[in-house]
């Protein structure tokens, strides 16, 4: 997978993307994250990419030229017309399925925005997909591109030393993901689950799939109306709480 990301701040996003599991990614060639500087296109010889908006208010909003010259230089190293992704907490909330479903994009390009925001006709012009990390506002975009970009890098194969890692984890399938357990066996009087050291998989299968389920039931119920579960779940959800009402 190719990404290509147009920032102000690209010395941001290239040391987290040649860190860890990512910079891993690069070096195997099954990943490559780039970055074009907005500022390079700026208009003017103080390097300045933002305006005041039309109509007055506060702050200042970024401009349209900078950013196309921008993004037309990422196209050119591109095989495609790729996704263009816009952080902004006007945008969708990412989730698990929408971060598998990009990571079946060969390219995609994120735009990050400063100050009050892009001219909003960039978001007619090049903009396919607003998303937003949550419910909050940060000073720019490189931080929730970041998140999203690891979020998709993990279901790129060959990302991850497990390739069942993704698979199993929280939010797949709109459960949360069973306890994890490590050596040593006993810390301070507390033990490993008897069914883990079983060596039995289908139990171990069992247990987990339950722990799933009581999980999610008590610290995200929520995800549970959209989860796919089967009748036997659902009986063991109800005895769940109906435990819990019994506390």
């Amino acid at each position: 997978m190719k990404i290509t990301v147009l920032t102000l701040f690209p010395e941001l996003i290239e040391t987290a993307c040649t860190t860890s599991i990512l910079g891993r990614a690069q070096e195997k060639g099954v990943l490559h994250v780039d970055t074009v500087n907005i500022r390079d296109y700026a208009q003017n010889t103080q390097g300045r990419v933002d305006d005041y908006p039309y109509g007055g208010g506060a702050g200042m909003v970024m401009q349209v030229t900078p950013i196309m010259l921008a993004y037309k230089k990422a196209l050119e190293n591109m095989q495609t017309k790729p996704r263009v992704i816009y952080m902004s907490p006007q945008g969708k909330t990412l989730t698990q399925a929408m971060a598998e479903e990009l990571a079946a994009e060969p390219e995609l390009i994120f735009l990050c925005g400063h100050y009050e925001g892009i001219d909003e006709r960039l978001i007619d012009l090049i903009v396919t997909d607003e998303v937003s990390i949550g419910d909050y506002v940060l000073t720019g975009g490189e931080l929730p591109a970041l998140v999203t970009i690891d979020a998709v890098a993990r279901f790129v194969p060959g990302v991850l030393h497990n390739a069942e890692s993704a698979s199993f984890e929280s939010f797949q399938d709109d459960l949360l993901e069973y306890p994890q357990y490590t050596r040593p066996e006993t810390v301070e009087g507390m033990t490993v689950p008897e069914v883990l050291l079983s060596g039995h998989h289908a139990k171990i299968d069992e247990w987990r799939h339950r722990e799933s389920l009581k999980r999610t039931l008590i610290k995200r119920p929520d995800l549970l109306a959209r989860a796919v579960l089967s009748e036997q779940d659902r009986a063991y959800i109800r005895q769940l709480e109906q435990e819990l009402k019994d506390q």
